[in-house]
């Protein structure tokens, strides 16, 4: 972006000198894509900060709906522009118009009409001191009115209040009140204090061009009171305005660079728009690219439009947008710089997305996460962190930051750091990783609670039950599936599952998991780490042989290894029929992908083969035979299944990568030499168990799925 924003705006990036423009008067905007978390908006907070003060600068954030439009966004760093909130189409032009007027002039056209679209209803206060606040920040940014916002409204809100009483008073005497034809009070009396401050005529022709009179009317209508009254009729009348507002925009910034700007080279005005796939920043960038899109227009406006939009663009819903790769917009060397613009972006049609160009962001590389690792003292990392913390995230970026921001704190507080102690990390701040990570990522607090217990079920039908069974409540009847459809709308999966798992991000699963172990209450609550997992063992064992595998793994995740093994073992002895291996393999590669129950501080030398709510990581030292003591109970090859189980349960954690981690090269080892033990024990699963041992090492030490070997006769 630091390449490409020059070329627009005609000014570098990195110090305060002039580049020469690349594009000709058809610019496109520039549209940046990507889930929650990779960047968007700090893309935006960077433009503001290296082109404050060079250039008109406007920086707009589009309220989502839901989110409140009162709260403030503070700037990532000092000398930033604050990102003005905005929660509608009009609301948008307010924002801009404010941060470019003091630089490009009084927009005389443009400022009446979104005065004449935005009054309240007699007797709503809350409405009034709304838009009074709106109004009183145009008229400071005019130089209409000097103050405080807060000062200017008040003082605006009483103007129009007494215009109002006193037009009521003159009609109820019988008086005729100049533009008020008696449905319009409130904006009739703005536009009569409006009038006190400028002159209204030019807007009234301009707009008084562009639609016709009502049929039936006497005399020649107020132009402003008609857009008034159009926008508020709703419907095609509302679109007909708000096109109406953006024509008298473009014009008039384009009739602000006139001859002399032009021979100074002034720059044009460089208007950053984060979450356009709100309404408002959906409708703004619309009517943008409709205007771009005109063959004959009047005006060739040159301002750069760089926005944000959560998620990709549809191919239906931008047919002609040119799409680039971050990397396409660096320059080439010994290029031809205006051959390197038309290889970026040159129109190629008359359909408005053409006009658009294209930009996802990307996640970050591993020498971007060694590189932020790089503040802390390696003595206290392990030599492979970044790699651990990359696959983990998947080069999330605020994943990446937030964890080696964490990373970084720990080590300077002289604490070693390891590939498994990531997720367990507070922040600068103290607060767990995991719980500030999970309020970022997902900010609505009713389905991330939901999330924390659900993310445990398999599929969304388990997750339905489990979620009547905890009777979690709320405006929906399915808990699971508006959980579900709230991370489509988050932009982190495409679809609502039926058959696969309620969460489909890595990243995301592994972040909901590890804070639903840490936050679970005590054992005996019904809402319990242990609870649930036993709840959801009944439900598998109740689907009969299919569920058997999910049983196990939920009984794994219960704290209750010494079952599993049990269950795998009486199969194992039972000499059934040759294709009973397939089933044995997959529910043994199933279950050892339970996640580990929440940690006790000490262990239990009461009963060590109870659960008691607590547990242990032993899984290195189990699946290596130092504690072959305590299943002494368990035949030979009982004490095998249970080495074996413990070695996958353990390479199965995303930091158990043999490629940095020497525990789990060594069980990769194990995980064959098992498999081969028992193959020399089943004289019908000889065959496909040797196999297995074969298989099985490579993909684990591949971090691959570990294979199945079809069933065969002996």
């Amino acid at each position: 972006m630091g390449s490409l924003i020059p070329s627009l705006t005609g000014l570098a990036y990195e110090e305060r000198a002039r580049r020469k423009r690349e594009f000709g008067d058809d610019v496109p905007v520039v549209l940046l894509t990507g889930q929650h978390g990779l960047g968007r908006s700090a893309v935006l907070d960077g433009l503001a900060r290296h082109y404050h003060k060079r250039l008109p600068l406007a920086h707009v954030r589009v309220v989502v709906p839901g989110e409140s439009a009162a709260v403030p966004v503070v700037p990532a760093e000092p000398g930033s522009v604050h990102a003005a909130r905005a929660a509608d189409f009009v609301q948008v032009l307010e924002r801009i118009v404010c941060a470019l007027a003091p630089g490009l002039g009084l927009f005389p056209v443009l400022v009446p009409g979104l005065f004449a679209v935005s009054g309240w209803s007699v007797d709503d206060a809350d409405g009034r001191d709304a838009v009074c606040a709106r109004h009183a920040r145009l008229l400071i940014a005019c130089g209409l009115l000097a103050g405080g916002e807060r000062d200017v409204a008040r003082q605006w809100s009483e103007r129009v209040e007494a215009s109002v009483a006193e037009a009521a008073g003159a009609t109820a005497a019988g008086i005729e009140v100049q533009d008020d034809d008696g449905s319009q009070p409130v904006t009739a009396a703005i536009l009569r204090e409006l009038q006190s401050l400028r002159v209204l005529a030019a807007a009234r022709t301009w707009y008084g061009r562009r639609h016709t009179t009502p049929d039936g009317a006497t005399g020649k209508p107020d132009a402003l009171l008609e857009l008034g009254r159009r926008f508020h009729r709703g419907g095609d009348y509302r679109n007909a305005v708000e096109n109406t507002l953006m024509a008298a925009f473009l014009e008039e910034v384009a009739g602000a660079y006139g001859l002399v700007r032009h021979l100074n080279r002034e720059p044009w005005p460089l208007i950053l728009l984060d979450e356009a796939h709100a309404p408002a920043g959906q409708r703004f960038l619309d009517l943008l690219l409709e205007h771009r899109a005109t063959v004959r227009r009047p005006y060739r406006d040159r301002i750069t439009v760089v926005a944000t939009r959560l998620g990709d663009v549809p191919h239906e819903e931008a047919p002609q947008a040119v799409r680039r790769e971050l990397t396409d917009l660096l320059p080439t060397v010994g290029g031809a710089r205006r051959k390197q613009a038309a290889a970026i972006w040159q129109r190629t049609g008359h359909d408005p997305s053409a006009g658009l160009l294209v930009v996802p962001l990307t996640p970050l590389g591993r020498d971007d996460v060694l590189s932020m690792l790089d503040r802390a003292s390696a003595r206290l990392l392990h030599p492979h962190l970044a790699s651990a913390l990359h696959s983990l995230t998947g080069g999330h970026p605020a994943a990446g930051t937030l964890l080696c921001d964490a990373v970084v704190h720990a080590a300077r507080q002289n604490r070693t750091v390891a590939p498994r102690d990531l997720l367990d990390l507070p922040t600068p701040q103290g607060r767990p990783v995991t719980q500030v990570l999970l309020e970022d990522l997902l900010p609505d607090r009713r389905q991330r609670d939901r999330l924390l217990v659900l993310c445990l079920a398999r599929d969304n039908a388990t997750a339905e039950a489990l979620a009547e069974d905890l009777r979690l409540d709320g405006p929906e009847q399915l808990p699971a599936n508006a959980a579900a459809q709230y991370l489509v709308e988050r932009q982190w999966q495409q679809s609502v599952p039926v058959e696969g798992p309620l969460v489909e991000s890595r990243l995301l699963q592994a972040l909901l998991v590890h804070e639903a172990r840490r936050t679970s209450p005590p054992p005996d609550d019904p809402h319990s780490w242990h609870e649930i997992h036993r709840f959801l063992h009944r439900y598998h064992v109740q689907r009969s042989a299919m569920g058997e595998a999910d049983a196990l793994r939920h009984n794994l995740a219960a704290g209750n290894a010494a079952g599993v093994v049990e269950m795998l073992a009486d199969e194992f002895g039972a000499e059934e029929a040759v294709q009973s291996v397939e089933h044995w393999l997959k529910c043994l590669r199933h279950c050892a992908t339970a996640p580990t129950p929440p940690p006790r501080n000490a262990p239990d030398a009461v009963n060590p083969h109870e659960d008691t709510g607590g547990w242990i990581d032993h899984r290195v030292e189990i699946a290596l035979g130092e504690h072959a003591a305590r299943f002494a109970h368990l035949d030979e090859a009982g004490r095998s299944i249970n080495r074996l189980l413990h070695a996958l349960w353990y390479l199965s954690e995303p930091y158990a990568d043999a490629a940095i981690d020497t525990d789990a090269e060594t069980l990769c080892q194990a995980v064959g030499d098992e498999l081969g033990y028992l193959s020399r024990r089943h004289h019908t699963w000889y065959a496909a168990l040797g196999r297995a041992a074969r298989d099985w090492p490579v993909a684990a030490r591949k971090r691959q799925v570990l294979p199945v070997p079809a069933s065969e006769g002996s």
